[in-house]
């Protein structure tokens, strides 16, 4: 009995490229190429995946496949389409559920639609449209390579915090507190300079870019600029950076929140990074596999 590349990838959770290359290195026993095909045995266990084996040669993985998707572009319209179209969804129903919003998925799809969901609140629906809309700019900014800005931050803010109308788009003017977070948020007449010097040093940073934005989201979380929808924006300004430097956009689960807090903890009690850039090139490289894949069929 055997079972094909795709039934791999769903059995054990890895992409369907990885497969491919794994039974080209004769790393799955028994598996063997029929055609285009590669069959592989039912009973095979998952190999063990040792190409990770520090921060580094991760980073070498995700430059190397950003290079091998580099050379497929410019993609079609219709590529485009179908890489970004589930996306769009899922994101936005992660990154607003982090926030507490009680949309699901299929409702977060159903309000994206321009459907009603009967007893839950018209804020997180706002909230989803919100959402919406400012990924769409962000992706217009994406396509005329605007440079990241003071400007930027609260026009994307405006379109995330959609519920509350005086906020939208205006440094908060109260103190705040993050409830269980290690780092308590500066006050708000250091906003603008703190702003100001976090922009100065992620635009002369030669770091690498998961490096950088790494640094950059955990940063500007710990400003706190805005007096609610900190985090939305925040991730959605990654994805910003990450789609103008080539990269595909990336999608923190709800699943892997307590992680995500957890890296910031790391950061401000140990100063360590590393948490966070693991998060992040984790995504980046999923993001990269699932593209390759597609544009492969």
């Amino acid at each position: 009995m055997f079972m094909t590349v795709k039934q791999a990838s769903e059995k054990w959770g890895i992409s369907d490229r990885r497969i491919r290359v794994l039974c080209s290195e004769g790393k799955i026993p028994g598996a063997y190429q029929e055609g285009r095909f590669w069959k592989i045995p039912v009973g095979a266990r998952k190999p063990a995946d040792g190409r990770y084996k520090s921060k580094e040669s991760l980073l070498l993985q995700i430059d190397r496949k950003k290079v091998e998707l580099d050379s497929r572009r410019p993609l079609t319209a219709g590529e485009v389409a179908r890489l970004t179209e589930e996306f769009i969804v899922e994101y936005t129903y992660n990154s607003n559920a982090i926030e507490g919003n009680t949309l699901t998925l299929r409702e977060t799809d159903l309000v994206l639609r321009g459907l009603t969901i009967d007893q839950k609140p018209l804020k997180d629906h706002m909230e989803a449209v919100g959402h919406k809309e400012a990924f769409d700019f962000v992706s217009e900014l994406v396509k005329n390579n605007v440079p990241i800005s003071e400007s930027i931050i609260k026009q994307i803010h405006y379109l995330v915090l959609v519920d509350k109308k005086g906020d939208r788009g205006v440094y908060r003017r109260v103190p705040v507190r993050i409830m269980g977070a290690q780092h308590e948020p500066v006050q708000p007449y250091l906003i603008k300079p703190k702003i100001e010097q976090l922009l100065h040093d992620f635009t002369v940073s030669t770091e690498h870019i998961v490096t950088k934005l790494a640094r950059f989201h955990i940063e500007f979380e710990s400003i706190h600029p805005f007096i609610d929808g900190n985090g939305r924006t925040g991730r959605l300004l990654v994805n910003l950076e990450l789609m103008k430097a080539g990269y595909p956009p990336i999608d923190i689960k709800f699943a892997d929140r307590i992680t995500y807090y957890n890296a910031f903890d790391e950061y401000h009690v140990k100063r360590n990074l590393s948490a966070m850039e693991n998060l992040f090139a984790g995504y980046i490289n999923a993001r990269l596999d699932m593209y390759l894949d597609m544009l492969q069929d």
